[in-house]
């Protein structure tokens, strides 16, 4: 069993990100500026929004944090993003997620320029990817396949099995490991919470990609020997005996599933830095669009 260290990973893309912005400012050139807008007061949205402010600063990339009151109208945060899309300034920008209840989400998402939609949530991007053509991949699936690329995982031809089916991670996963390319060509089956038989179906997979955000899900009687564990899940469980008061728990049973598995992600220090890491990534493809 090898772990695949996302942590490590998400450090050497900083590290390459931090020197191409060395030689743009060297050469005269402003670095690439990514904003992140915060709606209200949520604990797990502040933690995420201040590490990507802080892995900006610590590549040298501009940042813009604009934390908004959880009572801003609909109108109100759609005019916040519509200055966004307008300032030269700024190369990408994200929403955080979720928002209050009173706004339409969706509606919100729609708003955000397709150039600046460094998150890729927006459909013009999600079709894009579908096709196979240039565009900003949403950063957790983006970062998983890195992982497989940089570890030089062979998936070509492999049954591989994402459980979820969200329009964030499991259904773009789903294209991005059947399409064509390395990591790629696998033969992918998408499951989520009506698939019968999903344990019969994950044993028989060589990659399983669970985000499906319920702790401990997947057992080790329900992958087979050998397999490739990418646990995308990430949820607080109350913890008293923790300094916190909870500990960060994914969806694969750890402890079991390694004992079986030939790489596996943990939780925390797999998927989530890579999300972030290729967040960066995504901001600095938006720059040289329009900048190199």
């Amino acid at each position: 069993m090898k772990i695949l260290d996302g942590k490590q990973t998400s450090n050497d893309i900083k590290d390459e990100l931090a020197e191409k912005v060395l030689q743009l400012k060297q050469a005269g050139k402003r670095p690439p500026h990514l904003a992140a807008v915060l709606v209200g007061n949520d604990g797990a949205s502040l933690t995420y929004v201040g590490s990507k402010v802080r892995s900006c600063e610590k590549i040298g990339f501009d940042s813009t944090l604009i934390r908004l009151e959880e009572t801003i109208s609909e109108d109100e945060l759609l005019d916040q993003i519509d200055k966004l899309n307008n300032d030269e300034t700024l190369d990408g920008f994200i929403v955080q997620l979720p928002l209050p209840k009173h706004i339409d989400e969706e509606k919100v998402l729609m708003a955000v320029d397709p150039e600046k939609d460094v998150d890729g949530f927006h459909p013009a991007n999600f079709g894009k990817m579908a096709l196979d053509m240039e565009a900003f991949i949403p950063a957790t699936p983006f970062g998983i396949m890195e992982l497989l690329r940089r570890y030089k995982l062979d998936i070509s031809g492999k049954h591989a099995v994402v459980i979820g089916r969200s329009h964030i991670v499991g259904r773009p996963m789903s294209i991005l490991l059947s399409q064509k390319g390395n990591p790629g060509n696998a033969t992918v089956t998408l499951t989520h919470s009506r698939t019968q038989n999903l344990a019969k179906i994950t044993r028989s997979a060589d990659v399983v990609v669970s985000a499906l955000g319920v702790p401990n899900f997947l057992k080790a009687d329900m992958v087979k020997d050998g397999a490739i564990i990418i646990d995308v899940g990430i949820t607080r469980v109350p913890d008293e005996n923790h300094p916190k008061g909870y500990v960060i728990t994914g969806d694969v049973d750890y402890e079991a599933v390694k004992e079986k598995s030939s790489y596996i992600t943990p939780v925390p220090g797999g998927v989530g830095p890579m999300t972030i890491a290729m967040l960066l990534q995504n901001t600095y493809l938006a720059y040289s669009r329009k900048h190199l």
